[in-house]
């Protein structure tokens, strides 16, 4: 079964030539695309389609070099513009082989709808086509659309596609780290081995007997558990941010006055929790107004 082609289109409140000079020139579409480390045009020849080469850094030291070509583009008379190109790469360890694919620029009043629909053939058969349909497709998506959506903040808002991406990717892996902090101290010191200082802490806050202050850290676990997954899943990060700078000043000094005696202990709860204090300001600036792929439009219409 063929799959669909990637659709991404974005009304973005800036000149057509403006957004199209974004776009053609290369060292400013390396800057807010995603897909590409660095575009490079090599010298045109008279008659053929402008030929440029392209580097994708995949990590841990890999990179996918490609080739690409500007097959052409065309200027109607009600202003719009349309480019056209060809891409592809040789090497075995890019699941593209070869796509083809266009841009287009409609002006409407003072903004212009950005899009783009392109298609590829894949590497390995059948599971090439797998990869493809349940993961890579998904994700090439993905990135065409968050990119759009950092050229349409660089054009409106002047913030630099780079600071962008760091505030971006800043905030994921701060999510991914409050995540792991949840999980972990719901699951290893209340539910899998019940660490005494919890048991005790509960036992003396409540005034409860053994079995009970049992019972009621593991309920404290799973609701642990059940806040990692909120922040894996829950978009409104800032939300988060800003309970855990009411409630990480209030565990530490709960915690203070049960058992004094932890102040003298290593990696104790105002250092820790401090920490997380700290790290939950840096988390709540930096997720403001984040760019996001949630704001092209996906399907045509």
């Amino acid at each position: 079964m063929k799959q669909k082609s990637i659709y991404i289109e974005l009304p973005i409140y800036a000149p057509l030539e403006d957004v199209w000079r974004a776009t053609q020139d290369p060292k400013l579409h390396q800057a807010w695309d995603l897909r590409f480390s660095s575009i490079t045009y090599l010298p045109r020849i008279e008659g053929h389609p402008q030929s440029f080469l392209y580097k994708t850094n995949i990590g841990f030291g890999l990179s996918i070099a490609g080739w690409g070509e500007s097959i052409g583009s065309f200027h109607s008379e009600d202003g719009s513009k349309t480019s056209s190109l060809r891409f592809g790469t040789d090497q075995k360890r890019s699941l593209i082989r070869e796509g083809r694919g266009y841009w287009k620029y409609d002006q409407q009043g003072e903004g212009t709808v950005f899009l783009t629909q392109y298609d590829y053939d894949v590497r390995y058969g059948s599971v090439g086509r797998a990869i493809d349909r349940v993961f890579f497709r998904p994700m090439i998506g993905w990135a065409t659309a968050l990119s759009f959506d950092v050229l349409k903040r660089s054009l409106e808002k002047g913030e630099a596609p780079k600071s962008q991406y760091f505030r971006f990717f800043s905030s994921a892996l701060m999510s991914l780290f409050f995540c792991f902090v949840w999980f972990y101290h719901g699951l290893i010191p209340k539910l899998i081995f019940q660490h005494p200082e919890e048991v005790f802490m509960i036992k003396r806050a409540l005034g409860l007997n053994e079995e009970l202050a049992r019972n009621v850290v593991q309920l404290i676990g799973v609701g642990e558990l059940c806040i990692a997954a909120i922040w894996l899943f829950y978009r409104k990060r800032r939300h988060l941010y800003l309970i855990q700078l009411i409630m990480f000043p209030l565990l530490t000094l709960s915690s203070i006055v049960l058992i004094p005696e932890l102040i003298s202990a290593p990696f104790n709860p105002i250092t820790f929790n401090g920490a997380l204090f700290i790290l939950s300001i840096i988390g709540y600036y930096c997720s403001k107004d984040l760019p996001t792929a949630r704001s092209c439009k996906r399907q045509r219409s």
